[in-house]
């Protein structure tokens, strides 16, 4: 779980690793480079290859507003495969349009939710474009 420098909470995780206990999440974005199975819940599925960026840019910046808005009053998953490199980068990007903040996105999530988040040179850079 990472709480964003509002307070908002999002939870970030791998699909690999299964659902974790506790409350299932209202909503999820799904950061794969193939459709993820169906959930119980409302979810929106972004293509987005292992180990890269995502192929629509445009997209992804929209889904995650969305995110952030529903985040207010809903519980909120960001997953991809392993949970570090597309969900960490995306963590990074939702701090970075969490407000102004004195904090790097990137190290803020490195501290907050896994050393590991971040995990490519073009991942940093893309968030470092995005702020």
């Amino acid at each position: 779980m990472l709480r964003l420098p509002s307070g908002r909470l999002v939870r970030g995780r791998g699909l690999r690793d299964g659902l974790p206990a506790g409350p299932k999440p209202d909503f999820a974005l799904h950061l794969r480079g193939r459709r993820p199975p169906e959930t119980e819940w409302e979810s929106r599925w972004l293509r987005w290859p292992d180990s890269w960026l995502p192929t629509d840019r445009a997209g992804f910046e929209a889904a995650l507003r969305v995110a952030l808005q529903r985040s207010a009053t809903e519980r909120v998953e960001i997953a991809c495969g392993g949970g570090f490199g597309r969900t960490g980068t995306a963590l990074a990007c939702l701090v970075a349009m969490d407000g102004p903040s004195e904090h790097d996105p990137i190290s803020y999530v490195r501290e907050n939710y896994s050393k590991r988040a971040v995990e490519t040179p073009w991942q940093k850079r893309f968030v470092g474009r995005f702020s």
